[in-house]
């Protein structure tokens, strides 16, 4: 499904990394992003969020936690990065790029909480009173106040495995009582994840259980005297999706998927974000009547199913891709047919890079006819 969407969305964008790739200029393995289009998509998402009031926190790491995509984006008027865990917030600090949001998946650990506190997020969200009382400490030290979100949730929200955590909504008074009078900190708003997702049935981004849970703490809030001066509902954020955060008084979005144009909403709807990302590979051998590419870029949630083979974009073969099994090592993908050893291998599926050993590479030009490699970086985010 994304390969087909790619072919109509960004063809050149195929075309000019096939030309790479056989000029010897791209190794398999290799995410290839092109710039012109990765802009035009996060500017219309930052646009459409400026027009309803809604602050943008911009997330990477399914890109590679990349530091100059990092950077277009604060030019662009991006509130700051939204960091899935303390080591994407260990890149940006590095990179001295703003960091919005940290925290939500994966709390800061306690050796790294003055640092980052002393870094000035914008918010710190938390889910537990110790963690606060550690923020707190280290923003009295710093003389300092500290901005804080609570990830809630409540019966029926959905929440993915390896990701379980939270106040429950029944607790959330008895927690904000417990944390009321701790110095340096200031309860900012409420979050949960994820608020909004593509559904099938629909054909369209819908709320979720959690955004009604995040509906209900922030009355809870008001009931307390606590206006929440941010709501943060992530997930599948794209102009569309700022459509209907605006309709339910959401302020507060993390572009991610969005800014490349490969939510699955995207799959099936034509959205203003295109396709702007592409996965390079070659052939590397055949075996017992399968072709083989190299590996290393799969990500288990990809549904990974066709790739284009071949040498020239023009006549690309379609082929079905056979995935490692979930408890292999992804050092090969097959292919229903053998191949030509060194043909180009084009795939485009559901990334994310940071769990990868893949390379990302930047691409600029595309559009002009004049396609340039400007960057080449690993999975997280480090110069090559």
């Amino acid at each position: 499904m994304f390969l087909n969407k790619l072919e109509r969305d960004n063809p050149r964008l195929l075309q000019a990394a096939v030309t790479l790739h056989q000029q010897h200029r791209l190794l398999p393995d290799s995410y290839v992003v092109d710039l012109e289009q990765f802009r035009a998509n996060a500017r219309a998402i930052v646009e459409a969020a400026n027009e309803k009031g809604i602050r943008l926190y911009f997330m990477l790491k399914q890109i590679g936690r990349n530091p100059v995509l990092a950077r277009e984006l604060v030019q662009m008027g991006y509130a700051g990065a939204v960091v899935v865990d303390f080591k994407e917030a260990q890149v940006m600090m590095r990179h001295h790029i703003p960091i919005g949001n940290v925290g939500h998946l994966v709390q800061i650990p306690e050796a790294m909480i003055r640092r980052v506190v002393e870094y000035g997020p914008e918010v710190i969200t938390v889910y537990t009173a110790e963690k606060v009382r550690s923020i707190s400490r280290a923003a009295a030290e710093l003389g300092r106040e500290q901005k804080i979100l609570v990830r809630v949730y409540g019966e029926g929200d959905m929440i993915y495995s390896g990701q379980t955590a939270g106040i429950c909504l029944e607790q959330l008074p008895e927690f904000l009582e417990e944390i009321r009078d701790l110095p340096g900190i200031r309860v900012a708003g409420i979050t949960s994840f994820p608020c909004f997702l593509y559904d099938e049935q629909a054909g369209d981004i819908l709320p979720t259980a959690n955004l009604q849970t995040v509906l209900k703490a922030r009355q809870i809030l008001r009931d307390r005297g606590i206006e929440p001066e941010i709501v943060n509902t992530p997930s599948a954020t794209c102009v569309r999706t700022l459509e209907l955060m605006a309709q339910y008084g959401c302020n507060c979005g993390e572009p991610g998927h969005g800014l490349t144009g490969t939510t699955p909403a995207h799959v099936h709807q034509d959205l203003p974000e295109k396709s702007c990302v592409a996965y390079i590979s070659e052939v590397s051998h055949n075996f017992d009547g399968l072709g083989y590419c190299y590996g290393g870029g799969f990500y288990r949630r990809s549904h990974v199913e066709h790739a284009l083979v071949g040498t020239d974009a023009a006549s690309m073969r379609p082929m079905r891709v056979i995935a490692p099994s979930m408890e292999s090592i992804d050092y090969h993908f097959g292919l229903d047919q053998p191949c030509t050893v060194g043909e180009t291998v084009v795939m485009a599926f559901r990334f994310q890079i940071f769990v990868t050993r893949s390379d990302v590479v930047l691409i600029d030009g595309i559009a002009g006819g004049r396609p340039e490699i400007v960057g080449v970086y690993d999975s997280l985010g480090n110069e090559k």
